[in-house]
């Protein structure tokens, strides 16, 4: 999270806290939501199952459940397909680059082919 900017469109600094971060069910701990809450960035996690039945095993101690935005959730898979159908590169699933700008020159190339066959 500290590596994270986000340029802005005009003069000033890059921010260094997004507005909204959406994980999967792997990213539920009350550490990670702790943290989002410090930083005040909205938290769109879904609970697994078996973090809502052991909040409802305990009743009312646990409080109520993390809110949730499933419309917000949706995007999440758009991005997750297009990571996807880069990865079908092998030289990019498998980071078998040794310098960074050549890791970035592929993920361009298979970028501009995938948008260049829609």
């Amino acid at each position: 999270m500290a590596r994270i900017r986000v340029p802005r469109t005009g003069p000033g600094r890059p921010r260094t806290r997004p507005t909204t971060v959406l994980a999967d069910r792997a990213y539920s701990s009350r550490a990670v939501r702790g943290h989002l809450r410090r930083r005040q960035i909205r938290a769109v996690i879904p609970q697994p199952s078996d973090q809502v039945g052991h909040r409802l095993r305990r009743g009312r101690q646990d409080g109520r459940p993390p809110g949730f935005d499933a419309d917000a959730y949706k995007q999440r898979n758009t991005v997750e397909r297009c990571i996807n159908r880069l990865k079908q590169w092998r030289g990019l699933a498998t980071r078998t680059d040794k310098l960074a700008i050549a890791y970035q020159a592929a993920l361009h190339l298979a970028a501009i082919f995938i948008w260049a066959r829609h």
